[in-house]
């Protein structure tokens, strides 16, 4: 929150708790993007995935080869046994086959959140703010932050901690944002028993519409623990002004519903 300091001999203190509880309850402020001195293009906003956007020829040019193109984004969710041209292990495929959803389900496991690499294609918000050496991607599913470094620096050690966002560092390359992502938990590729493993590694380009209205993205990943091929999705989102990240707020209690 913004902090307002109001300095007066008389009266001060009161002024200064009244403005306080009248700024609270304003709704977050999206911070001002920080402009580039080599002119990037402005990616902060509020954007609404949108399944319906067509690919963006450009971006699936930089797909590497012998990669399979979920088509999953969004509301779709593959049906058991199905995983969109990706090439399974044989001790991946036999870990999605023993799959049991419902071990998903319980009040240990309802609000777990998954991995960027599922969360990024869900039918829910982002919302982010760019600044010159930094991107914040603030995610609405289960309130996930992550923060995109773009001051030059390396991927952490090996020996630091994974967890559902990773580490990430970006890079320009003429209107797009690389971000390259590591030290991720295990945890969901596809929503029917596919996982990816600790060492899944992650490459993502952002870019805009020529109208800047429309964020658009791909997802490549490849966990050779995991699959034999990569693997990739297409996401876009549309902007929406004047509107907010809201909480997540996952109740466990709804596993209660599951498992009887």
């Amino acid at each position: 929150m913004k902090r307002i300091a109001l300095k007066q001999r008389r009266g001060g203190a009161v002024e200064m708790l009244a403005l306080m509880i009248a700024v609270a309850a304003w709704p977050a402020p999206t911070l001002a993007a920080v402009p580039t001195k080599d002119g990037h293009p402005d990616l902060s906003g509020y954007w609404d995935l949108d399944a319906r956007i067509p690919r963006d020829a450009a971006l699936m040019k930089k797909i590497a080869p012998d990669t399979a193109v979920l088509d999953d984004t969004g509301p779709v969710e593959f049906p058991r046994g199905e995983y969109g041209g990706l090439k399974l292990k044989p001790a991946a495929k036999d870990a999605a086959d023993k799959w049991d959803p419902r071990e998903d389900l319980t009040v240990a496991k309802a609000c777990s959140p998954p991995s960027i690499v599922y969360a990024m294609q869900g039918p829910f918000p982002i919302q982010i703010d760019q600044g010159r050496d930094i991107v914040v991607i603030r995610l609405q599913y289960y309130d996930m932050v992550r923060i995109v470094f773009t001051d030059g620096r390396k991927h952490l050690p090996t020996s630091a901690p994974h967890t559902k966002v990773g580490d990430s560092v970006g890079h320009w390359e003429g209107d797009t944002l690389v971000v390259d992502t590591d030290h991720l938990e295990a945890a969901t590729i596809t929503n029917n028993g596919l996982s990816h493993s600790e060492n899944v590694h992650v490459i993502e380009r952002f870019r805009l519409s020529p109208d800047g209205r429309t964020l658009l993205s791909t997802q490549e990943f490849e966990d050779p623990q995991v699959l034999d091929n990569r693997g990739a999705r297409f996401i876009a989102w549309k902007k929406q002004d004047g509107q907010y990240i809201e909480p997540y707020d996952c109740d466990p209690s709804f596993g209660l519903n599951y498992g009887k």
